[in-house]
């Protein structure tokens, strides 16, 4: 069998295999709603969700709300779990997140700012749509949202409130809350009510949190993981419980942890639980699915037109390329820690932006010194200006198809609200900036062997440098660096593949300016100003 053969033969099973695992994972990540009754609704312009089990009686409304970043699709674990097992579960948008349209008002750092204009936003939610259900109620928050529901748990009074299929008494309002990856210093000992603390096992700063407010109820003794302190019918139980092996988004898809609510709430509400319970297993699935779509990007490839006969880029080996990856990556941050970066509505993103644009800038004017210093940077070769826009669509296409659709319907909100769009065209100005000269940076005939990759570590290290000089405003940059890391790694894979068919750099440069720009554009917080 000849080499030429042998490569059709493997990208053909390659195109087969991930074929298949699309589909399993397509079916598998549908099978959590099945049985289940899904209804849209708005609540004053915000986006919410009720899960209900079809044909079940209502049980106690549960409300979910998500952290910093995140939107209503990013807490579906806990709800599809909740709901199979009884509950009425409430996902929402909170301001500035997701497909919200409206802005988060206030300052981020003050309690009379956006931390009431979030508890404010919640509060409408359960006004109306805790009559879903039976009249009881239990509040879920992760991350940012534990401080919030904490706060929304401790604020509403216990009150005699209508119920259905409930013999009438007192009721707490709020009768249990679980904070997942909590941090809150709004805890006590005795408020909220029946509080259950989820925590990742890699989450060492959050799990030592957790054992501090459970100290507060199992003072003189020394708190420990998985025990339950405190009475569940005298509203004062406190439990932290670790879900092993993941960090602060994992969290929201460990078995362990949905379990571990499921349950909580079931003692509380003194329910029994289907068994085994229907936990949504959904991480795995997503793993799977997204790696079936950048499998199958591989041999799919090679339906790209040729942009160029001759594989084009700067070529530059590692004595010439260090300069243009060391000078953007430290000046950029030192000079914008000195100049306004303010240009947007979007928290940390607006910074980001500019980041981009920067160094892209810097990068090309490296690129243009070391042009002048020595040989010409790259080669020179006719190229098909068609077949170039064509490449580049297609692969940006194959982006939103099989990236960004997947990623809004199974894991977070990543397909725009109206109201984001022009965001999104005003990040593309940073990230082209970047991308189109990274991609000539270290392409070409003689690059460097491992240009591409040494090129995105600069970068990181930039924004490493960047939060160090201004941690106060860019910290929340550290939360989203695992985010990036995972684009780089996706879109790398994607953009060689592009690069070896097309011969052109730009035809993945433009695909990954666009994909970058709408991750953030979709995803920061959008403020008031």
């Amino acid at each position: 069998m000849t080499r030429p053969t042998m490569q059709r033969v493997r990208r053909a099973a390659v195109a087969v295999a991930a074929l298949i695992a699309i589909a399993a994972a397509l079916w598998h990540l549908q099978a959590a709603t099945r049985g289940l009754v899904v209804e849209a609704v708005s609540v004053d312009g915000t986006p919410a969700t009720v899960f209900r089990a079809a044909g079940a009686p209502p049980g106690p409304v549960v409300v979910i709300a998500h952290g910093f970043a995140g939107s209503q699709q990013l807490m579906l674990p806990f709800a599809t779990t909740l709901a199979h097992s009884g509950y009425v579960a409430v996902t929402f948008d909170f301001p500035g997140h997701g497909r919200n349209p409206a802005p988060l008002t206030g300052s981020i750092t003050s309690e009379d700012g956006a931390t009431r204009s979030l508890v404010d936003a919640t509060k409408r939610v359960i006004d109306r749509l805790r009559g879903r259900g039976d009249g009881r109620l239990a509040l879920l928050g992760h991350s940012m949202a534990s401080d919030i529901v904490v706060r929304v748990a401790q604020n509403i009074p216990d009150q005699d409130v209508p119920k259905q299929d409930v013999p009438k008494q007192d009721l707490p309002e709020v009768a249990a809350t679980v904070a997942v990856s909590m941090f809150s210093p709004a805890v006590t000992r005795d408020s909220p009510r029946n509080l259950l603390i989820v925590a990742g096992g890699w989450e060492g700063t959050l799990r030592a949190e957790g054992l501090r407010a459970v100290g507060l109820s199992s003072a003189p003794d020394a708190p420990r993981e998985g025990v339950t302190y405190g009475d569940l019918a005298a509203g004062t139980a406190r439990r932290l419980a670790v879900s092993p092996g993941v960090e602060h988004v994992g969290v929201l898809y460990a078995r362990a942890g949905l379990e571990e609510a499921a349950a909580w709430l079931d003692a509380t509400f003194l329910r029994s639980g289907p068994i085994p319970r229907p936990l949504d297993g959904r991480g795995p699935w997503i793993v799977l699915l997204l790696a079936g779509v950048v499998a199958l990007a591989w041999p799919a490839s090679r339906l790209l037109p040729v942009v160029s006969p001759v594989p084009l880029g700067a070529g530059l080996s590692w004595r010439r390329l260090w300069p243009a990856l060391a000078i953007p990556a430290i000046v950029t941050p030192l000079v914008l820690r000195v100049v306004p970066t303010h240009v947007m509505p979007v928290l940390v993103a607006d910074y980001l932006a500019v980041h981009f644009a920067a160094y892209g800038l810097l990068t090309a004017a490296c690129l243009w010194w070391i042009g002048r210093r020595g040989a010409p940077v790259g080669t020179k070769a006719p190229i098909s200006v068609p077949a170039l826009a064509a490449g580049a669509a297609a692969v940006t296409l194959y982006g939103f198809v099989g990236l960004v659709l997947p990623i809004d319907a199974y894991a977070t909100a990543f397909v725009p609200a109206p109201h984001r769009v022009v965001l999104i065209l005003a990040m593309l100005a940073g990230t082209l900036s970047f991308f189109l000269a990274d991609e000539w940076l270290t392409r070409g005939r003689g690059a460097a062997r491992g240009a591409y990759a040494a090129s995105k570590l600069a970068f990181l290290a930039s924004l490493a440098l960047a939060v160090g000089l201004d941690f106060g405003r860019l910290f929340f940059l550290v939360i989203i660096v695992p985010v990036i890391v995972l684009f780089f790694l996706v879109y790398g894979a994607i953009s060689g593949w592009s690069y070896r068919r097309t011969g052109h750099p730009m035809v993945a440069g433009l695909a990954n300016a666009i994909a970058f720009a709408w991750a953030i554009g979709v995803t920061f917080p959008l403020l008031a100003r």
